[in-house]
């Protein structure tokens, strides 16, 4: 199943994606949140979507994409998870994961502009594959771990380098900005996303490939990062993890390369679509 959200910011409404066309399924009654995904949505969904006498309007594609899930508890990402990024940021090769949050204000649609924020003159990019957490999650073994996921999506976690690395304290202040976590266009449950070990990713900067690279490169697999981050905190229903990025963000560059308004950013992974985000300058707050 792909499961995504249409509509304005805020007035978001659930859909699912059966073949190539886009179907409203707000008639069903939840939304995909914490609720959704610790009950019985899934299931309900699914019998929902076989019954044949259930008509579901279709979802135009000029109708905007919002972010697949309402309202995440945890944005929990996972820093120098692949050793040629770690490799290009001058860092070592981490012994455990780096674990760092994003707020959950900076989630939006998948292809939403990304704001530069005021005073950001080192804003970054990073393509990274985002699983969605299904079931409540505390103190679990690593071979149980696939129980607790609902499904995999794209995300890009957007960073500001000056506010990250230079002025002190945690990763959090360059990373959670508004509009720094577009996610989406979709979430596909397992079964949809294929082989999560081994999926080509890809980023692109004004059509110029910046990142190319396969899930199969990750230090820290999904399953032990579920097992890793429950032993520190409850894992809820609609968290989102995300797990890292390759090489080719503009910090690497020899010298960086950062956003500026009019950059157009496009990226994907195999089985998880594509967004494209457009850089536009900080004009005033939400």
């Amino acid at each position: 199943m792909k499961l995504f959200r249409f509509g304005e910011p805020g007035k978001e409404k659930p859909g699912v994606i059966i073949g190539e066309k886009k179907y409203d399924v707000s008639s069903f009654g939840m939304d995909f949140d914490e609720d959704f995904f610790g009950g019985n949505g899934m299931e309900e969904l699914s019998k929902f979507l076989l019954n044949k006498e259930v008509s579901l309007p279709v979802v135009g594609d000029d109708v905007r994409t919002g972010p697949p899930v309402k309202r995440p508890g945890k944005i929990i990402c996972i820093g120098l998870n692949f050793r040629d990024h770690a490799k290009e940021t001058n860092a070592p090769i981490p012994a455990e994961p780096i674990v760092f949050f994003k707020a959950t204000t900076a989630l939006c649609g998948p292809n939403d502009n990304v704001i530069i924020p005021k005073n950001s003159v080192k804003t970054d990019w990073e393509v990274e594959l985002a699983v969605v957490v299904g079931k409540k999650a505390s103190y679990v073994k690593e071979a149980d771990a696939h129980k607790h996921i609902a499904g995999y999506v794209l995300h890009n976690d957007y960073s500001e380098r000056e506010f990250q690395l230079e002025r002190g304290g945690q990763w959090v202040k360059g990373k959670s900005c508004d509009t720094f976590a577009p996610l989406g266009p979709f979430i596909a449950t397992p079964e949809k996303a294929g082989n999560v070990d081994d999926l080509k990713m890809w980023l692109k900067v004004n059509g110029q490939l910046m990142q190319s690279s396969s899930t199969s490169q990750l230090i820290f697999k999904v399953p032990f990062l579920i097992h890793y981050l429950s032993q520190f905190m409850t894992l809820m229903p609609g968290d989102i993890i995300s797990t890292g990025t390759p090489h080719g963000v503009g910090l690497g560059f020899k010298p960086p390369i950062y956003l500026k308004s009019g950059d157009v950013v496009e990226l994907g992974i195999d089985n998880l679509g594509t967004s494209t985000q457009k850089a536009v300058a900080y004009t005033q707050p939400w």
